[in-house]
């Protein structure tokens, strides 16, 4: 039974729930503003909504594969701690981006250093290994 990286897999969902609950927002402001799909402008309240949900899809995949190869390389709590980071960088982000496209930089600049954090520490730890033969 696998469980060493059972609190990466945790964050993992967490992330993807985040995710979700941002595709509900989009839901939301479609049934505020009355603009059904597929259209996808035409007021304000619902372009920031799929905004934040596309910009979160945008950065997925560059933080799930991240999170996990620092977790197999580094160290898992590390890398789940800093998972959740970047959760709350997002929902900053979101919170922000909703209530004024101005208020978005700390939550975006916050996922930014925690995906730099576990990009470059995985990228860095897989290149030291392939230098020193695996060690």
């Amino acid at each position: 039974m696998m469980m060493e990286h059972r609190w990466t897999a945790v964050v993992s969902l967490l992330a993807l729930l985040i995710y979700f609950w941002m595709s509900l927002n989009v839901g939301r402001a479609r049934g505020k503003t009355g603009i059904a799909a597929p259209a996808m402008t035409g007021d304000p309240i619902l372009e920031r909504a799929v905004r934040v949900h596309y910009n979160t899809l945008e950065w997925l995949p560059i933080f799930l594969v991240s999170l996990w190869l620092f977790a197999i390389y580094w160290n898992e709590l590390v890398a789940a701690g800093v998972g959740v980071v970047w959760i709350v960088g997002r929902v900053i982000y979101s919170t922000g981006y909703m209530a004024d496209p101005g208020k978005r930089s700390t939550g975006f600049l916050i996922q930014l250093a925690a995906v730099a954090v576990l990009l470059f520490g995985a990228l860095g730890k897989i290149v030291w290994s392939l230098a020193t033969g695996g060690a």
